[in-house]
């Protein structure tokens, strides 16, 4: 679909194909996609004025007495669902929050990310993201079959999710939306889609895209997709890898030809940022109880702050795919996973980096050993930490963090931490399978 410029040829493109149903797409506190359906004959006037909605609904948002608040579409997110809803065409609009007066809505985490690029578009930087989500499909929501055993890079004939994996990439690409490579991933029934990377914003809504198409097309199929970061015990988990990298002016501002890992002064900073900062804001790229069940040694998922090369136990890696291509330098932070919002965890990445860049933070030494192997000790001795162990422990680390509270905004920042509390609450106080099954047998 060519690239609609103006609110005025979004509606004629309704007008000609016969779209009666527009979807207006927004996200919670969490990450978690709402939508408001509007008509053919309102569209007009909602992308002029935007769409009253109720914020105290709406996680995160806002309090009763203060809970009007208004969906602005961003005209330059329109694009047509790749399939029918009822047997109609539909159409969707991603939306900013704003105030009834306006101004954006401090609650709008796409407010956030959008706060944060400004910052840097002043000193004429463009971040630039690559994400790799992983997933599970399993037979149901309340069936959770396995779909294969099949393993990393696996061709299965006849395989039921390698033919929703091609449908979700036709669906992805028809919405305009650039895949780079696609494969079943390490544990049974688990796989990836990785999306050619573009600049943060767009790439933050191609990702809450991303998680919509795949759920939807397993469910047209009759089957179920979770992004859920540790679905199967004893299996790996799900991450999202994000590769990530500065230019300015057509420059990439992480590469140096000369340096022995290609990475220039501001790349190693903007690296260190990230390690030094990781465990305080573990909670926002890896947010639900259950991502911590993921974040074990022994199955992938990298646990110690630490940066390599080719060494898959560091949490941070400088990819050799192309070395010495300048377009191709990034670091890639291997912890999140694919359930995070990921307007709060491009925001919080950028800022961690930038404070490495702004206060030119030393990079340690690359660690190509396996870290998995390494006793505490010899952990120690060369400075390797860890991440939070729990979701708790990520919180109060958060909770503590100016520089994730900067990043955030005070709202956000309050709500996030007081909603992870809550979650955690909910959590230990719970009696699980586990407990009964260890312990009321002997006890």
């Amino acid at each position: 679909m060519e690239s609609l410029k103006s609110t005025k040829e979004i509606v004629k493109f309704c007008e000609e194909r016969g779209v009666e149903m527009i979807h207006l797409w927004f996200v919670d506190i969490l990450g978690q996609l709402k939508s408001v359906g509007i008509t053919l004959r309102v569209l007009q006037e909602a992308l002029d004025e935007g769409v009253g909605i109720d914020g105290s609904s709406v996680e995160g948002f806002a309090r009763i007495y203060e809970s009007d608040l208004v969906a602005m579409p961003d005209p330059g997110t329109f694009q047509m669902l790749p399939w029918k809803v009822n047997g109609e065409h539909v159409g969707r609009l991603i939306c900013d929050i704003l105030n009834p007066d306006g101004s954006p809505y401090a609650g709008d985490t796409r407010h956030v990310l959008k706060r944060a690029l400004k910052r840097i578009e002043k000193q004429g930087y463009t971040f630039y993201l690559g994400p790799e989500l992983e997933y599970f499909y399993f037979k149901g929501v309340h069936d959770r079959t396995l779909l294969d055993s099949a393993g990393y890079f696996d061709q299965v004939p006849d395989d039921i999710g390698t033919e929703l994996r091609s449908r979700t990439v036709e669906a992805l690409q028809a919405m305009e939306i650039s895949v780079e490579a696609s494969h079943h991933e390490v544990a049974s029934s688990q796989h990836e889609i990785d999306l050619k990377y573009s600049e943060a914003l767009k790439m933050a809504d191609q990702t809450i895209t991303y998680r919509y198409v795949v759920k939807e097309i397993a469910r047209q199929g009759g089957y179920y997709a979770t992004f859920m970061p540790k679905p199967v015990y004893g299996e790996n988990g799900s991450g999202m890898h994000i590769h990530q990298s500065l230019f300015k002016g057509g420059k990439n501002l992480f590469f140096d030809a000369k340096d022995k890992y290609h990475l220039s002064k501001a790349g190693r900073s903007y690296l260190a940022g990230l390690l030094n900062h990781m465990t305080e804001f573990a909670s926002v790229t890896n947010q639900w109880v259950n991502s911590y069940k993921r974040l074990v040694p022994g199955f992938e998922a990298p646990v110690y702050i630490a940066w390599g090369q080719r060494n898959r136990s560091a949490l941070v890696r400088v990819p050799m795919y192309k070395p010495g291509h300048e377009k191709a330098t990034r670091v890639e932070l291997r912890c999140p996973d694919p359930a995070c919002n990921p307007y709060l965890a491009f925001a919080v990445c950028l800022a961690a980096g930038l404070k490495g860049i702004d206060t030119n933070a030393v990079l340690r030494p690359p660690v190509e050993e396996d870290i998995y192997e390494m006793s505490a000790h010899e952990r120690g001795e060369i400075g390797i930490r860890s991440l939070p162990g729990s979701l708790i422990e990520a919180v109060e680390l958060t909770e503590k963090s100016k520089l994730v509270r900067d990043a955030l905004g005070e709202h956000v920042f309050t709500k996030f931490i007081q909603n992870k509390r809550i979650e955690w609450d909910a959590y230990r106080t719970r009696i699980t399978d586990y407990e009964l099954e260890k312990y009321y047998p002997i006890l």
